[in-house]
């Protein structure tokens, strides 16, 4: 069993949902990227999102995108942040880690070769943001038997056939996007992510976890309430960026505040 799965089973058992932070690889410092990955396992979060550092961040708002910025003009590569992914694994083999970004770095690499060098990094899942379904057959065909777990997006306006076709090739989770618009755009509407939710699961048994909009903890317990994972990003990159000599300090304490925030009330089966 992957590691992702293996979480999402525990998790499951203890009616929990999986805490999942998202920050950029070599921001605010590529010295501090693993003491930050620590820091976040360390303040209750449960996977972690890496994101590969990419020039042309579509799918991002601002506040990610200025984090792309910083880790660039470090000069942080596809290749260096495979490395830290296995400097994470000296240290932690347990917490599944999923690499998050956009196919340019994937392609200059080749998928064989990135395949084979984030299985031994220890990479346990993929979100490649411009790889979709319809268009990812070589992607899909790369990673058959690796044990890395192709995840995928869905959105408030995906249709139904898409889901169906999502769900079919999908592994580790699906990530729903709750709002339109580019990470960190708006506040959410629960009781609209909640019926997305019921409607994707319908399609299939892989866990669901929500991302973009999720800020502070009332509403991660909200969407805690029905979704398998709760997602977040610009706000743990923010704190970051606020006090990047305290990097990982502030890991820590972001994933705790969202940690305490789940966990203060019963999650729905």
């Amino acid at each position: 069993m992957s590691r992702i799965a293996a979480t999402f089973d525990k998790l499951r058992t203890a009616r929990r949902a999986a805490l999942i932070p998202f920050v950029t690889a070599g921001d605010p410092a590529p010295q501090t990227t693993v003491a930050v990955m620590h820091g976040l396992v360390a303040g209750g979060a449960d996977v972690v999102e890496l994101g590969v550092p990419f020039s042309d961040p579509m799918a991002d708002g601002p506040v990610i995108q200025r984090s792309s910025e910083r880790a660039l003009r470090h000069g942080v590569t596809l290749n260096q942040v495979l490395d830290f992914v296995a400097e994470f694994r000296r240290k932690d083999n347990a917490t599944p880690v999923v690499l998050m970004g956009y196919a340019n770095p994937i392609e200059r690499m080749g998928h064989g070769a990135f395949v084979s060098a984030a299985r031994a990094a220890g990479v346990d899942g993929v979100l490649i943001v411009d790889y979709p379904p319809e268009e990812a057959g070589d992607w899909l065909r790369a990673l058959e038997g690796s044990g890395i777990d192709p995840i995928f997006l869905l959105s408030p306006t995906t249709t139904e056939a898409r889901i169906e076709r999502v769900a079919r090739v999908a592994k580790g989770y699906l990530y729903y996007v709750s709002l339109k618009g580019v990470t960190g755009a708006a506040n959410i509407d629960t009781s609209d992510v909640e019926a997305a939710i019921k409607r994707i699961r319908k399609h299939t048994r892989v866990p669901v976890g929500v991302g973009f909009g999720i800020r502070d903890g009332s509403t991660a317990r909200r969407v805690a309430a029905f979704a398998d994972a709760v997602v977040i990003g610009s706000r743990v990159v923010q704190e970051l960026a606020d006090a990047p000599g305290e990097a990982p300090e502030r890991a820590r304490a972001v994933m705790a505040e969202f940690r305490s925030a789940l966990d203060s009330k019963a999650v729905a089966a």
